[in-house]
């Protein structure tokens, strides 16, 4: 009674929601409530009972009830929030550490505001700051204190100050803590509290079954005054996997959760999110524990702020990872196209998309506007292969392995369970990936377009583009860096002093700045078409081997846009059948250079340069 209780004091609270009602719809409202918390809990119950089982559910259930009204009461205008408006065409996200552009005379976060509120504010409005707390090793993602900012990057005030101009994803680095972290600690210490925090195993346990994301045993041994004790570690010894069996640990990330929303969070990126329950004989990825602790979240987050969406990053086989959109409403709204670099780079290497069409039209886009891919080249990780391995031939995969090993790129490999090694991610940046091993010297202009091409593809997808900040200002992969760290993945995430990087930009002849300002006008067309909206129709056609071509119809089927890029070094002149198409209108407007197009007996003659992208829109 005391939870329906404070329950009626939400709905009083929320603005102008009883306003001159009388006693009967008081009442009426009285009652919707009763209705609504019945259904929350029989929800919050059904998960709970299904991970911790039926004799600890019911408990369970209050606390977490009890949590959700406080948070409520607290923030009404987030669980008020409107949701009407979802994704659309304007959606971009650019990805970044919060340190990657620096200067002596403000924090790394302020910095990165002002750089972005400078040159970016127009075209892009959502910013994933990689995680920001403080940090042991794996540049942020071994997490000593959650609900810190890391002070060498700034304060939470330093985030909301991103805030104000844009929305924010937030790392969720929810499988595992640092090693230096207050939990391991008490757990090394034999603390009662933590015992149970972290997952142990005994010697000989057979963990063949257990996928393997490095070429690394699953566990680390560490002493405590109790002995030694294997705990578990997915990614490194620095890295602790947390124990979701226990559901204290659950109620921590809950707690970290709603820190997170109520300092302005708008997704939260589920970081690991395939491996947060462990089951000794199984693979431990993707068990049905781990969709219902992500459901979980994703009732909690609909309830308390159904603006935060979810996001899971779970490098696996697409059949698997798209199971993480669960039946469309319950689980993440958003999640990784990983396979989405390597086959564009595939293409760009072969110099014929026809791999690259045959699998994008294989491809099961979201159209209900509530979930949608994650579409990115880059991030500050390398280029996962574990996708592709389902969709190109052996020989094809080893093709690009081999010219990314020679213009100097390093190939990171998994442990099979048989033991052996096979390549898992390419440890390259994205523009030098695209590059010829056998012509070292190429223009830079040409450079720039072959990497605008690949980008433009990107562009032209259904989905929400994710882009990584060292794509949008043209850097190239950072040797020093990596001999400096000795992590491969260290070639990639290069620190920018700010104001060479401002000279760098405002050289018309720089290839940073023909890539930034070539990026940013491809995204400002983008979003001031409706054709490009994520659950838009999407429409694959292989008109020529060496052109990706795609037709994008808006929502309401208004507004069309055909989209040529030519992936090869080589001129085209394609004829276009705008009937086959069904795309027929009596003129074509290039968005990009503004050239008009009219067809002949409907066949559209077009001339296409290397590496150049046409994005025609249909006008009366």
């Amino acid at each position: 009674m005391s939870i329906m209780r404070r329950g009626q004091e939400i709905i009083y609270s929320l603005q102008g929601f009883l306003k001159n009602w009388n006693v009967d719809a008081g009442s009426k409202a009285y009652n919707q409530l009763n209705i609504a918390m019945n259904e929350l809990e029989n929800q919050l119950y059904e998960h709970l009972s299904f991970l911790y089982g039926e004799a600890l559910a019911s408990s369970l259930t209050r606390r977490l009830v009890v949590k959700l009204v406080d948070f409520k009461t607290w923030h009404p205008e987030l669980s008020s929030a409107n949701r009407e408006t979802y994704l659309s065409e304007q959606d971009v996200i650019l990805i970044t550490y919060g340190d990657m552009v620096q200067s002596r005379d403000s924090s790394h976060l302020r910095t990165l505001a002002g750089f972005l509120n400078r040159h970016a504010a127009d075209s892009i409005n959502t910013v994933h700051i990689l995680p920001f707390y403080p940090y042991s090793s794996d540049d942020g993602y071994a997490v000593i204190d959650y609900r810190k900012v890391n002070p060498e990057l700034g304060s939470w005030d330093d985030i909301q100050l991103i805030g104000e101009r844009f929305n924010i994803m937030f790392d969720g680095v929810f499988n595992h803590v640092s090693a230096r972290g207050d939990w391991f600690q008490g757990f090394l210490r034999d603390d009662p509290v933590y015992r149970q925090y972290f997952i142990t195993v005994e010697p000989g346990t057979d963990l063949s079954c257990v996928f393997r994301p490095r070429a690394t045993p699953p566990y680390t041994p560490v002493l405590t005054p109790s002995g030694e004790k294997l705990v578990w570690t997915t990614y490194s010894a620095d890295q602790i996997d947390l124990n979701y069996k226990n559901p204290k640990v659950l109620f921590e990330i809950i707690d970290t959760l709603f820190l997170y929303v109520s300092q302005g969070m708008d997704i939260i990126r589920l970081d690991g999110a395939a491996y947060l329950w462990k089951q000794v004989g199984t693979s431990c990825t993707n068990l049905p524990q781990t969709h219902t602790i992500v459901q979980l979240l994703r009732v909690i987050l609909d309830e308390v702020a159904p603006q935060v969406n979810i996001f899971t990053q779970t490098n696996v086989p697409h059949p698997e990872n798209i199971q993480y959109f669960g039946d469309g409403r319950n689980e993440a709204q958003l999640i990784y196209n990983f396979a989405l670099p390597f086959m564009v780079l595939h293409a760009f290497h072969k110099g014929v998309a026809g791999a690259l069409i045959d699998w994008v039209n294989d491809v099961d886009w979201p159209a209900s506007g509530q979930t949608a891919y994650f579409n990115f080249l880059a991030g500050h990780d390398g280029i996962g292969m574990l996708p592709v391995y389902d969709i190109l031939p052996e020989n094809e995969i080893e093709f690009v392995v081999e010219r990314v090993r020679a213009m100097g790129g390093d190939v990171s490999e998994k442990v099979n369970e048989d033991g052996s090694l096979m390549p898992y991610e390419l440890n390259v940046n994205y523009l030098d990936a695209l590059s010829n091993p056998n012509t070292p010297n190429e223009d830079t202009e040409l450079v720039a377009e072959r990497f605008l091409a690949a980008q433009a593809i990107l562009l032209s997808l259904p989905g929400v583009p994710g882009v990584y900040f060292h794509s949008l200002v043209g850097s190239r992969g950072w040797a020093d860096g990596v001999r400096q760290s000795g992590q491969a993945r260290t070639i990639n995430r290069e620190k920018l002093d700010f104001e060479q990087l401002e000279e760098d930009l405002v050289d018309p002849d720089s290839l940073r700045s023909l890539v930034f300002h070539g990026f940013l006008k491809l995204l400002k067309i983008r979003a001031a078409s409706p054709a490009f909206h994520p659950a838009g129709i999407a429409r694959f056609f292989d008109i020529h081997p060496r052109l990706f071509s795609v037709v994008r119809v808006s929502t309401d089927g208004l507004s069309t846009v055909l989209c040529l890029i030519n992936i090869s070094n080589k001129p085209l002149n394609i004829r276009l059948d705008l009937e086959s198409l069904d795309i027929s209108t009596v003129r074509y407007v290039d968005m990009i250079s503004g050239r008009q197009y009219e067809p002949i007996s409907q066949l559209l003659e077009v001339d296409i340069e290397p590496y150049k992208v046409i994005w025609l829109r249909l006008s009366d």
